[in-house]
This record gives structure tokens, sequence and C-alpha cells, in this order.
């Protein structure tokens, strides 16, 4: 696996783990707690599935600049507490400094996520 050269302070708990890396692709395993609840019945709120994919897209580019320029997306299930999302993103066009990176989240083989990210790599740091 290679190693993971952006958001080194994400606190995994909420945005999912990194559990494979490679060149233009990345899979994240979101195991939602009880924090993330949006309801008495379970549900978990979008949020949280929208940070995970985001982490998965910005994995599958893996550079300490990139940032998130734009996404578009579908939650097509809802995702219960007690079932674990895996991510898994792709990048599927790149031109100059953008990337446009495909992420798709499933639970126990059901497609419940889909999105695609746009990213850019900068050339320093979003804030300098």
């Amino acid at each position: 696996m290679e190693r993971l050269q952006t958001h080194p302070a994400i606190d995994e708990s909420l945005s999912g783990r990194v559990v494979e890396l490679r060149s233009g692709y990345a899979r994240v395993v979101l195991s939602p707690r009880h924090s993330m609840l949006a309801d008495h019945r379970g549900l978990i709120h979008g949020g949280f599935l929208f940070s995970a994919a985001d982490y998965a897209a910005m994995a599958a580019v893996n550079d300490p600049n990139v940032v998130l320029g734009g996404a578009e997306v579908r939650f097509l299930a809802p995702v219960r507490k007690g079932q674990v999302v895996t991510f898994e993103a792709r990048i599927e066009g790149e031109k100059g400094k953008k990337r446009i990176v495909e992420v798709r989240g499933e639970v126990e083989g059901k497609r419940v996520f889909e999105g695609s990210f746009t990213a850019f790599v900068l050339e320093g740091h979003v804030l300098d």
C-alpha cells in the first residue's frame, strides 16, 4: 500500500479509515458511530457519508495540496447504525491541476452512495 500524503490530521473515526491505497485509487471504510445518528431509529446522517466519500476522493489523488472544488453526489439508500460502508474512489480524468474522481459507497454489496468529485492539486497549501 502506498503512503498516504494528504489529510494527515483527519479524524478517521468521523471520516473513515484508508484500508487500500495505490496510484489513482483509494478504499475507505466508515464504521458509523452513535454520534452520527440523525434520529432515534438508527439513520446515519448523510453528512458523514459525504465526508468519508470526500476523504476517499482526496486519498485517491494523494497529494498534500489537494483540495475539493466541487461534487455531484447521490444518496441511493439509507445507512443504519451498525452497518459498515466501504467507499472506493478512482481518478477517472486528469487535466492540468484538475482531477475527476468517481466514488462509490456500498454496504454488504449494495450501493448506497455515488458521486463525482472535482479536485484540484495546488502548488502550495490552500491557506497560504
